[in-house]
Parts: C-alpha cells; structure tokens; sequence
C-alpha cells in the first residue's frame, strides 16, 4: 500500500433523512458504503471485515478512516463478533477494544462509535438525541426473526432512552427483488407467525419467494413503537458501491468485503 494510496480516497457515508433530522448536535451517524479505503481487488476499496482474507494492514486503515470521519482514534470503533443472534452489548466509556459474540450495541458514552458489519443483512441505527443514547444492530434474517431490533430498543432504554424520542434507520440491505427463498424457508416463518406471509411473494421458481427482509424489519421497528426509516438501498444490485454476500456466492468468489454503519454520541 503506497502513501499516495493512502491518501488518496475518502469514505463518505449516506446519512438517513430521518437520524439527521432529530439529531441535533447530539448525534453523528453513517452508512459507509464501499468506497473510499485502501484495499485493492475484489475488496476495493473500503473493506473493514477483519474476518476477511483482505491484506490486515489495509482493514485497519479502512476502519481507522472510519473512525476519523467521527474525529476519534480506532480505538473507540466499538464492534462485535457477529453471530446473527438477538443479542445486545452495553458498551461504557471504559470500552477497550473487546468484541464480545453479538448482534448489537447500544452506548450513552459520548466519543464510542458503535459500529456494525454487513453485506447484505440489514444494518440498522438508532438514536434519542434528546436524552443521549444511540444503538446499532446487525439485523439478517436470524436476527430479524429473534428480535434483535427490539432488544436493541430496550437496552436503550434502559440506559436512559425513552421510546417515544427513538428514531431507527435500516441502511443499504439486500432487496426483495434480489432475495430469493426455498420453501423451507418461508415456512420458517410462517410457523412464527402467519402474518409474516406478507413480506413474501411469488419467485418464477416453482415453490420459492422473494423474501422483503428489508419490509419485516423496518415493520418491526414501527410496531416496537418508535419511529423508523428504510434507506431503499439494495446491496445486490449495486455492485459500485456495496459489497454482497450472495452476489459473491452466485458470482462463485473466494470471499468478499464488509461494509460498515457507524452512530455515535458527540462529546460535549
């Protein structure tokens, strides 16, 4: 990696219209899309997954980049190890680095950029800037389907927040148009909950569907009973600006990258 190199580019994330309109000065976030880091090939360019095969050295200049982008050290992107389960970690200014096994992070520490990983699971951010609490979620269909979201919203509140000041945000996640099912897999859910028939539809495979992941999620968000966003981004299907786990598989790729979403509580 050459210091041009190094220099050259510059993540910029999309913000959600709904996260920046009640955030005041509270509240900085980002959905970081590819773009803007160092690596190179089939990870170019922002590709923060240390569990990748990417170069390391470029990863955690990818991730330092991120961190700068909220004025922090990398020291203070707080992440976890991803399991798609419903579970939430309360991270306190003491934060050191640890990557528990979880799906979610919620903070009233000013200065800690809670941080999730996706590519093609939803990423999803939420905020009270009114009483300064923010949390991130990494939500596929596991996570989606045990609850992820609302665990997140209720460790939130128990460190202050209050319900009717949350806002949430679903970031770029793969699309129902992208998003084909077997039958197993509806039946999954259909077993949950027959109302969950809603967010599938027909595929022109005999017996399969188009699963609307990103709809189910944002749903129950609302029906947690806080306000909530959907980006409408389809990871899948942007190839230039997101990576995407079953676009890799369907394209027959050795590995891919990790894009990141970022909230974090500004220090006063």
């Amino acid at each position: 990696m050459t210091e041009d190199a190094m220099q050259h580019h510059v993540p910029t994330p999309i913000e959600s219209p709904l996260l920046t309109a009640h955030a005041a000065q509270a509240v900085r976030h980002g959905f970081f899309t590819r773009l803007g880091g160092v690596s190179s090939g089939i990870y170019d360019s922002l590709n923060v997954g240390l569990g990748s095969h990417d170069d390391r050295t470029a990863v955690v200049e990818n991730r330092r980049r991120v961190a700068s982008w909220f004025g922090q050290p990398v020291e203070r992107l707080a992440t976890v190890n991803q399991v798609h389960s419903p579970n939430v970690v309360t991270v306190d200014a003491a934060y050191a680095g640890e990557r528990p096994s979880a799906d979610a992070l919620v903070t009233a520490a000013p200065g800690i950029v809670l941080c999730v990983l996706a590519a093609d699971c939803g990423p999803i951010l939420f905020a009270d800037a009114k009483n300064r609490v923010v949390g991130a979620a990494h939500a596929g269909w596991k996570g989606a389907l045990a609850g992820v979201a609302e665990n997140t919203i209720e460790a939130m509140i128990a460190l202050g927040a209050k319900r009717d000041e949350i806002c949430a945000c679903l970031g770029p996640s793969i699309g129902r148009d992208s998003y084909e099912v077997g039958p197993e897999f509806v039946e999954r859910f259909l077993s949950e909950d027959a109302g969950f028939a809603e967010f599938f539809t027909p595929s022109n495979k005999a017996g399969h569907a188009m699963f609307d992941l990103p709809a189910l999620t944002t749903r129950r968000l609302q029906r947690a009973g806080i306000r909530a966003e959907n980006l409408g981004i389809d990871t899948y299907s942007d190839r230039q600006r997101f990576f995407s786990y079953r676009r890799t598989t369907h394209a027959g790729e050795p590995d891919y990258g990790r894009q990141i979403s970022a909230i974090a509580i500004t220090e006063e």
